[in-house]
């Protein structure tokens, strides 16, 4: 329809926009309403999909890791002296203390150059006298003109040593310039520099140890004395080239000897980082690490207080029945704070009484208060066992369940807890925990008294609730895709749904507007043609 037949009445003198802008109103309603629920159904999708990544976090990472209980076996070592020797146990170390010494500390192979002879420049003054002069030489100067014997020489470089040992040769050519030649000896596999400060080239090896260790040899004795990279050489600047040969560190642990090509070793379930030569031995003292046990419960626990708590936030939000999207109209005349609040409003309802929020909430809570043994069967055990003879397994070996509160975390009761946090847990004798940090500190206490006891019930409990996830993340449905706990296809398709629906409201509206914007058109021409005919007539009878 163009825009002419979309003119107001000229001769019937009626507001055709307003009252056609009226008559499709209900068909306007309809593609808003539309619209508003699309973006409510985008909106939905982008809150699953940020809690859904916490709950695959806490799924993969720390229910994954937790649920076995090497997670739980920290060890903590203490070095007698650390300004020789630091050292770092992991869960295999043994309990005990040890005697280390250092015998030697791992070096690059390192070649420090002769100053070089300065460069002769020969200058005129005003008169026409020359005058010579000495210069620095630089990375541009060509390697031929430091000495004219050099053009055609070979260096060769070997680095490594016995069967690995890999040998480069680099022909010094007429026109090779300093920092080509740097740049081949680097190729070759050591570190190189000319410093133009101090004239002079440093080679080192790109490692620590024997295995990286470099030798240089050239086609003449002349050569290497010529670059300054002969440590035998005689420097007539009376500079000299001096060379640290690499070399392997050596500790002794408990007696016995033990190499490494760098400064850290990986014994035993050791990571000794050697700073030192000792004059003496020095102890190293492995022992349970019982806080780094307890931090690791404590930061589980903090972790599932966070993701509960956001859940039952979701699930027990208020109505936002009476919110709706907000129009551009509406926005313009409330501020970004105001429009923020409200949109949140509508946003944080979205998964209220939410079926499948639900289902993860109840997979969360219902294993938290924990029910296990304290020794327990494995997987494999179970298979060939009946249920009367793991319960007669149980009553021998441990005989009682253990509950998450036979540890001290437990949930506030029911009046003391704020608004959703009903189903959060927390540690008796926590000090960063306001509620709990006077009261007796039961877990430490059991972690003390049995660390591996202790270990095995939150690696039962840990494994309970990854499973319950993993029955529902683990999977692909019709419905959702895998590590999803929402319906994340069924809510792109609902997406794809409403954007057909939208296009066809909007086709719908524009063909509703054109029939009646098509009636008032005839109107007008009919009322034209009258009018004309009229005045054809008036015309005739005045004359």
């Amino acid at each position: 329809m163009s825009d002419l037949l979309r003119m107001t009445g000229m001769y019937s003198g009626i507001d055709t926009e307003s009252i056609v802008t009226q008559m499709v109103s209900a068909k306007s309603k309809k593609v808003e309403n539309l619209k508003n629920e699309q973006t409510k159904l985008e909106w939905k999708q982008n809150v699953w999909q940020d809690l859904n990544s916490k709950i695959y976090s806490l799924y993969s990472g720390t229910l994954s890791k937790l649920r076995l209980t090497g997670s739980y076996s920290k060890k903590s070592t203490i070095s007698s002296d650390t300004t020789k020797a630091t050292v770092v146990a992991s869960s295999s170390a043994v309990n005990g203390t040890q005697t280390l010494k250092v015998n030697q500390l791992a070096k690059a192979g390192y070649l420090t150059g002769a100053k070089l002879q300065q460069k002769k420049t020969t200058e005129k003054d005003k008169d026409g006298n020359e005058t010579t002069k000495d210069v620095n030489w630089t990375g541009s100067d060509k390697v031929s003109e430091i000495n004219s014997n050099l053009a055609g020489q070979k260096i060769s470089i070997t680095v490594g040593t016995g069967a690995d040992a890999k040998t480069t040769d680099i022909e010094i050519t007429s026109d090779m310039t300093i920092t080509k030649f740097t740049n081949q000896l680097k190729e070759a596999g050591v570190n190189v520099s000319f410093d133009e400060t101090n004239q002079r080239f440093f080679i080192s090896a790109t490692g620590t140890g024997s295995a990286k260790e470099f030798s240089i040899s050239a086609s003449s004795s002349s050569t290497l004395e010529s670059l300054g990279l002969d440590p035998n050489g005689t420097y007539a600047n009376g500079s000299q080239c001096t060379r640290i040969d690499a070399q392997d560190a050596e500790i002794e642990l408990n007696g016995a000897t033990f190499t490494s090509d760098s400064n850290t070793f990986s014994i035993n379930g050791l990571t000794i980082n050697a700073l030192g030569v000792t004059d003496q031995e020095i102890s190293i003292v492995t022992s349970t690490d019982y806080d780094g046990i307890y931090n690791t419960i404590k930061d589980f626990i903090s972790e599932y207080n966070e993701l509960i708590n956001e859940i039952d936030k979701l699930y027990n939000a208020d109505s936002a029945r009476d919110y709706d999207v907000l129009s551009d109209d509406e926005k313009e005349s409330m501020t970004d704070e105001e429009i923020e609040k409200w949109e949140d409003k509508i946003k944080g309802s979205l998964l209220r009484k939410d079926g499948n929020l639900y289902s993860v909430m109840n997979s969360l809570t219902s294993t938290m208060p924990g029910g296990y043994y304290k020794n327990n069967l494995t997987d494999k055990q179970k298979k060939d066992m009946t249920a009367s003879e793991i319960e007669q397994w149980y009553k021998e070996n441990g005989g009682k369940k253990l509950y998450l509160s036979d540890f001290g975390i437990k949930t506030k009761s029911y009046f003391e807890c704020e608004d959703n946090e009903h189903h959060a847990y927390h540690i008796d004798g926590d000090e960063d925990d306001e509620y709990a940090a006077t009261k007796e500190d039961k877990l430490k206490a059991a972690i003390a008294a049995d660390p591996e006891g202790t270990a095995e019930f939150f690696a039962s409990l840990c494994k309970e609730m990854y499973n319950k996830l993993d029955e529902t993340m683990g999977k692909t449905t019709t419905y959702s895709s895998i590590y999803k706990v929402y319906n994340d296809k069924q809510l792109k398709s609902d997406y794809e749904s409403y954007t057909k629906k939208i296009k066809e409201a909007e086709e719908e509206l524009s063909d509703y507007e054109d029939k009646w914007y098509n009636k008032f058109a005839a109107m007008e021409k009919a009322l034209s043609k009258l009018q004309s005919n009229t005045n054809a007539v008036t015309s005739m009878l005045g004359n």
